[in-house]
């Protein structure tokens, strides 16, 4: 077939998906780990299907199915954080509900994306950004978990509530902090409010997101650190040492029969093939007692799980209850929100750039973020527990392929939004020994903060300036988050809305830590090329000069061009493609 022809491409180089310096993704970026940061490379690209072309319907559902199996082995380590924090046991069924809710909207924002959004072939889904501050505000002392022994004689009803009153705090959230971001992007405010972000706001705010939750990915490997080192070991094989080694296959391809192909396996998916050896490895040791009875890493005490869940299940929003709102946790989140829209803006050039596409128009970035922000309010309401983001891993797919196709990445969303409604798969992934989890996070959890510190190429690193402002941002907000999460009725004003809203705020690092890199970086006397704006500004495409022609791009809409260029009224919209139209008239 020729999916195999398409999928072996061999790289000269490796192929650049962190082209910012600043990647973030679920369990960690994928891409990141399989080539590192380089200097972009502004050589087109050679490819097999740039973004406008359209492979046959059955290559492309293949192509297809390769992104998702891409983005599943990111996206199934969240709930292993998310759903302890909401009180819920390792045996409830609810969890395969949670994963399966977050593929499904994962496929209906992709295409949305995709199609009207940015228009570039990336996969949006959840992401680690917002498991900070959702961490911070369970961490309120109304929404700690109660001791086991009071969780044990609670009713089955009782349980259910249990975690389903915090889903709905953290729902509620997700929603309306993502507001600000569809205004962002839908206002054109995107590009004024960025202007601000410099990469020493960057550094702190992101890396800070992987030294957060580094006590999580201790608890998951410590159920046995022999397994979890072990998959530390065969992730770093497989996504560094053999990364250029190619598996021989055998391929059809008509005209031609049986040829033998050279597939970049490894290069592909190394999250994947470690989740399923290691995986493998604890079903051999659950099956001759290694593990004795009950042990973590057995890979049937969440078997229930799988026996329990439901073959079909359609997510709707407000599954789990409609959606509460809080001030503190609405402000909390949108730590989430901006760390986001940050790293997708990040991706955009470069991904134009893999699908051998032009570079991104204000008005395509500007929809791009507006889109991202309306999928994480959908997101909210169906009770996923997590907003959405650009996965970088599919990125990085791009370049290893050299599929550049929008067609694809929309097949991928149908199969993404058809596999969210099978409860049996979900709840499969549950069954992950949670000491497979941990090797995955030590590795993942590490290169999220690398990647953060890799903005640092922009700034000048002789600067005693800059020295100050990267060591205090990153180190205070450790210090003064532990403390606020260890005493958390600290803060006494009288007024409680007061209290729980300052503690989620000086509760979450990537929040306190990116703020306080902003104000420092602005107010303390420096160099554009001190600071790194010079560079960075070349990098962000976020320019008022972007003015529109009238010409078709890779950007316009599919339907409906040719009435908006009539209507005079569009080119003062900052999200259609005929905005700044006017400029030319």
């Amino acid at each position: 077939m020729e999916l195999n022809n398409v999928t072996i491409e061999d790289c000269d180089g490796s192929p650049n998906v962190a082209k910012l310096g600043i990647r973030e993704s679920p369990v960690g970026d994928v891409p990141t780990i399989m080539s590192p940061p380089l200097k972009p490379e502004k050589q087109k690209p050679q490819l097999l299907y740039a973004i406008n072309d359209n492979p046959p319907w059955y290559l492309s559902i293949l192509l297809a199915f390769q992104h998702y199996l891409t983005m599943i082995g990111a996206i199934v380590s969240i709930p292993f954080i998310l759903t302890p924090a909401l009180c819920m046991s390792d045996e409830d069924a609810n969890r395969g509900i949670i994963i399966s809710t977050m593929i499904f909207v994962t496929g209906i924002v992709t295409y949305f994306q995709a199609t009207w959004g940015v228009r570039l072939p990336i996969v949006q889904g959840g992401t680690i950004s917002f498991l900070v501050p959702t961490l911070a505000i369970l961490a309120l002392p109304q929404w700690k978990c109660p001791a086991q022994s009071i969780i044990d004689e609670m009713s089955p009803e009782e349980r259910e509530e249990l975690w389903q009153v915090r889903m709905r705090e953290l729902s509620g959230a997700i929603a309306v902090s993502a507001m600000v971001q569809v205004i962002m992007g839908y206002t054109g405010l995107v590009g004024k409010i960025l202007k601000y972000v410099t990469p020493l706001t960057i550094v702190p705010t992101v890396s800070l997101v992987g030294l957060t939750l580094f006590e999580h990915a201790a608890g998951t490997a410590s159920k046995h650190w022999g397994i979890a080192v072990g998959t530390t070991a065969m992730l770093t094989l497989f996504s560094q040492i053999m990364s250029n080694v190619s598996v021989p296959i055998f391929a059809y391809r008509k005209g031609h029969g049986l040829e033998v192909r050279q597939f970049q396996l490894f290069r592909l998916f190394p999250v994947l093939l470690t989740i399923m050896i290691m995986w493998g490895l604890c079903g051999i040791l659950t099956a001759t007692d290694v593990f004795p009875p009950s042990h973590p890493s057995r890979t049937d005490v969440r078997l229930n799980v799988l026996t329990s869940a439901k073959w079909f299940y359609v997510p709707y929003p407000g599954q789990f209850g409609w959606p509460s709102v809080t001030l503190s946790g609405v402000l909390g989140m949108l730590a989430g929100v901006l760390a986001c829209t940050v790293e997708s803006l990040s991706y955009y050039p470069t991904v134009s750039q893999m699908a051998g596409a032009h570079s991104p128009p204000l008005h395509a970035i500007n929809r791009g973020i507006g889109t991202e922000g309306l999928g994480t309010v959908l997101a909210g309401l169906w009770g996923a527990g997590n907003g959405t983001n650009t996965f970088g891993e599919n990125v990085g797919a791009i370049g290893v392929t050299k599929i550049g196709s929008r067609r694809v990445i929309q097949w991928a969303a149908l199969i993404m939004v058809l596999q969210g409604v099978i409860g049996k798969f979900g709840a499969i992934f549950i069954l992950i020994p949670d000491s497979v989890v941990g090797g995955i996070f030590c590795v993942m959890f590490g290169m999220i903060i690398a990647f953060g510190l890799s903005t640092l190429q922009y700034v000048d690193l002789r600067s005693a300036r800059n020295l100050y402002i990267l060591g205090l941002s990153i180190f205070f907000p450790m210090v003064l988050c532990r403390w606020m999460q260890e005493h958390p009725g600290a803060i006494q004003t009288g007024n409680e809305t007061v209290d729980s809203t300052l503690s989620v705020l000086l509760g979450t690092t990537i929040l306190v830590g990116g703020l306080l890199g902003c104000l420092l970086d602005n107010i303390i006397p420096g160099t554009p090329a001190e600071r790194g704006l010079i560079e960075w500004a070349n990098e962000m495409p976020l320019g008022d000069d972007n003015i529109n022609d009238g010409t078709a791009t890779d950007y316009d809409f599919p339907y409906g061009m040719n009435a908006l260029r009539k209507w005079k009224w569009t080119y003062y919209i900052p999200f259609l493609p005929t905005y700044k139209l006017q400029k030319q008239s």
